[in-house]
């Protein structure tokens, strides 16, 4: 099957498919026994720098669920290490940043990022899996969207609040607009530099984006996604994806991306009047259902599909990530589920 002919790529333009596609985020993770497996013998930074591992990783849950669309292994932080702030991934903890970015003068000694020179293992791992998927499904590439990334710098980490993200947004908004155009236009790079290296579509994640309300979001982040969506080569769909995100909706629409992701915390139908019929969407089942049984998660999908209407433009995904204690099993059984009742053929 030629990539464009690809059920995932057909539905981010809003073409008919012959059955709905659904790929997980965080497919490649900690549920599943061979990702471990793969932990055991590399840190997880050793994981990331390493393509041949990373490609291995990100092929995992194509041979084991039968999803439509390999996403690559990777992290949205890995190109924050040229800027010497300290970037660890400690365990049990996730990302640190040992030196926030907390003032205009923190803002104003960062330098420009080298991406190719940062992330070049990100690029080969890519070429790797593009070349071992033979065309089976696409590869879809990533990055942080520049809001949440800036997010971790300032906060040094994970935040419930926000509230040094927010500080300096409000109090010095000329060093939060120069941190974010700096993020932007590294984003951007790292972006079409996965796409030169195979990726046929690429998701935008702004995971912390629902801590701002529509003005902030308008006034402080808006202008920067429009800025990064624009910049990225044409021809790979854009996947513009956020969490607690139901009052952001259409302004994330007005923002960028061939594809808006739906968290589980809006109903599908809903969020999808919210952007516009005109775009695609991605979702939306709750993560936490797959710790459902099957027969539970069969009745949810029907609800997400049914939600949908059969309108062109659906890709199935859950409302985040997979959760580490989901069993195999019940990921293997959603993706079956979902093609099972979305067969139009």
């Amino acid at each position: 099957m030629p990539p464009k002919e690809a059920p995932l790529l057909r539905a981010a333009r809003r073409e008919p498919v012959p059955y709905t596609p659904v790929w997980l985020m965080r497919q490649a993770g900690r549920y599943l026994p061979e990702y471990r497996a793969m932990r055991e013998r590399f840190g997880f930074l050793e994981l990331c720098r390493n393509p041949e591992a990373a490609a291995e990783v990100t092929l995992q849950p194509v041979e084991r669920l039968g999803v439509d669309a390999a996403i690559l292994f990777a992290d949205i932080l890995l190109i924050l290490e040229p800027l010497g702030v300290g970037l660890e991934f400690a365990r049990g903890e996730g990302p640190v940043i040992r030196r926030p970015v907390r003032t205009g003068a923190d803002v104003a000694r960062l330098g420009p990022i080298d991406v190719d020179a940062a992330v070049p293992f990100v690029f080969e791992a890519a070429r790797r899996v593009r070349a071992a998927l033979g065309g089976r499904v696409p590869l879809i590439g990533f990055a942080g969207a520049p809001f949440t990334v800036a997010s971790y710098l300032v906060e040094g980490g994970a935040s419930r609040d926000y509230l040094a993200t927010k500080r300096l947004m409000y109090e010095e908004p000329e060093a939060w607009h120069r941190l974010m155009t700096l993020l932007a236009d590294a984003t951007a790079r790292y972006l079409n530099g996965q796409i030169a290296a195979g990726a046929q579509a690429v998701q935008v994640f702004d995971s912390w984006v629902g801590a701002l309300g529509p003005g902030d979001y308008r006034a402080f982040v808006q202008p920067h996604v429009q800025a990064l969506v624009q910049a990225l080569t044409p021809g790979a769909p854009v996947i513009h994806f956020g969490t607690g995100t139901a009052a952001l909706l259409p302004l994330m629409r007005q923002a960028g991306g061939d594809v808006i992701g739906l968290d589980w915390r809006v109903d599908l139908d809903a969020g999808w009047a919210a952007v516009g019929h005109d775009v695609a969407v991605q979702g939306n089942l709750d993560p936490a259902v797959l710790l459902a049984k099957p027969a539970y998660i069969r009745e949810r999908v029907r609800d997400v599909l049914a939600r949908a209407g059969g309108r062109p433009g659906h890709i199935f995904n859950l409302g985040h990530g997979v959760h580490q204690e989901t069993p195999v099993a019940h990921a293997r059984a959603l993706v079956d589920i979902v093609h099972e009742l979305s067969d139009r053929r």
